[in-house]
């Protein structure tokens, strides 16, 4: 048997991980001098309200190994692969505690994916390799089908504001200065598992209608595209840009997602992304 195993970034929600049979792992947030878990213990809302209101920028740390012991322990019985499927090992050090944490288990199938993306398009290659998965499909299929998927994955970003960029070290001083006097919006795409530039408007309206060319300029009129919306405190916004891409790219059904504090705490308040997957 084949075990899906994955965490909080990949934007499925905790209830369906639940629902579906994966094994899911929480990021964890530190605020100051206290830690949650994102599964259950602080969700994408409140800890908005804390980023907003907090004198200190709230952090991210990777899951300890400690907490894919139970995991491993529970699923890495004779005859089963455990497949990790863990955001860039650039911005994350997810890939590096599941790594860790299967050392303890010499004896075991576990195979650590680094997939090289995060957010929503992770959590469609989760699905993706859980319903292979349930279907009989070997691990070496799985991850194979994995990686090629991902390297058509396309996702781009809005972001409303670059304080949060800067705080977290994303950009420089002299960027936020410019950026805020022109009251710039960075459109940024994750590419080769990690946050790119790809131009600025000097609107948020603009930025976005500039974000929709992007994504008509390759997204196949196809449900097996995936498109998603992501977004932290911006649900109007997106359900109107997913009713657009639903009309224009004829989707039968565009998801919407929250992002996960582990990524809010770097894009902020108001951001808005988009995922797909081009034709292979």
């Amino acid at each position: 048997m084949v075990i899906i195993i994955a965490d909080t970034t990949s934007t499925i929600p905790t209830d369906e991980a639940k629902r579906l049979g994966i094994p899911y792992i929480p990021q964890i947030i530190v605020i100051g001098d206290e830690t949650y878990r994102d599964d259950y213990e602080i969700d994408s809302k409140t800890f908005l309200q804390r980023l907003k209101t907090s004198p200190v920028l709230p952090k991210t740390a990777a899951p300890p190994p400690a907490l894919y012991y139970p995991i491993y322990q529970e699923y890495a019985k004779p005859g089963n692969t455990l497949i990790v499927l863990a955001p860039s090992a650039d911005v994350s050090g997810t890939y590096r505690s599941a790594e860790v944490a299967a050392k303890d288990f010499p004896g075991a199938d576990i195979r650590i994916i680094d997939t090289r993306t995060i957010g929503a398009g992770l959590g469609t290659l989760v699905r993706l390799a859980h319903q292979w998965a349930q279907a009989g499909v070997d691990a070496d299929t799985i991850i194979r089908r994995v990686k090629e998927w991902a390297t058509r994955e396309r996702v781009y970003f809005v972001v409303d504001t670059l304080e949060y960029l800067h705080k977290g070290g994303r950009i420089g001083g002299a960027q936020m200065l410019v950026g805020s006097l022109l009251q710039i919006k960075p459109i940024l795409q994750f590419k080769n598992g990690r946050t790119e530039p790809v131009e600025s408007q000097r609107t948020k309206r603009r930025a976005v209608e500039r974000l929709k060319e992007l994504v008509y300029s390759d997204c196949p009129h196809s449900d097996q595209s995936f498109l998603s919306i992501m977004h932290g405190d911006a649900f109007e916004e997106a359900q109107r840009l997913a009713e657009e891409f639903k009309t224009a790219l004829g989707l039968s059904h565009v998801p919407i997602c929250d992002l996960p504090p582990a990524i809010l705490v770097h894009a902020g308040p108001g951001v808005l992304g988009v995922s797909y997957f081009t034709a292979p």
